[in-house]
């Protein structure tokens, strides 16, 4: 059984989340690109902060029976998040048995910088999440684009885990031929490491669990 494959039936709600860029926004154009090849329907919204200053960056993606692109508070199945504290942030609007996927990148806010704030205490949060009955898995996305020679590809490495986790329902074949859509040719080979090399990353977190 895939990760994704209990209680998501008509409709599949993810919030992809992270700072501005992170290619966030690129990840759930892939994702809803692929679904659209797929034959399935699909809606995307984009809520930017000061993105251009590393602010907060979150989509949401809808897949199935769905119209409006704003996911309902309660009602998320997956939080894909492309950094730690963000990622915890989403969860807000979770509910039991919600799994968050999340790059285990951290990219410290300049209030914490400047000492006009502190870092908060992600064992803490993490703690509290499980508490709550969330599924994490932590994907070291930094580590694993360095691996592939591509720094950059840390997205396509999280949406490869998304669809490794079951919660993309397409083939492979089809997130390759958005990526061939949405990117120039040289960059489709490393990108398309990235996406198999997250959803292994991601079956192998699960076995381990």
């Amino acid at each position: 059984m895939t990760l994704g494959s209990s209680g998501i039936k008509e409709r599949l709600n993810i919030v992809i989340t992270g700072v501005g860029g992170q290619g966030n926004v690129t990840a759930g154009i892939i994702m809803g690109e692929a679904a659209r090849l797929a034959g399935l329907n699909a809606v995307m919204s984009e809520i930017h902060g000061l993105a251009q200053r590393g602010g907060v960056v979150s989509v949401d993606f809808r897949i199935g029976d769905v119209y409006g692109p704003i996911i309902p508070d309660g009602q998320v199945d997956l939080v894909l998040g492309f950094e730690l504290l963000e990622s915890y942030r989403a969860l807000s609007r979770a509910r039991p048995g919600t799994t968050m996927i999340t790059s285990t990148e951290r990219i410290v806010p300049s209030s914490v910088n400047v000492g006009d704030a502190k870092y908060p205490d992600l064992a803490a949060l993490r703690e509290r999440a499980l508490s709550r009955g969330i599924r994490i898995y932590e994907v070291d996305a930094p580590s694993i684009a360095l691996a592939i020679g591509s720094k950059l590809s840390s997205n396509m490495i999280m949406v490869g885990a998304a669809y490794g986790a079951g919660f993309l329902p397409v083939r492979i074949d089809h997130i390759k031929d958005a990526i061939r859509l949405h990117f120039r040719e040289s960059l489709w080979d490393v990108n398309f490491r990235a996406v198999e090399a997250g959803a292994q990353e991601i079956r192998r977190l699960a076995s381990t669990m």
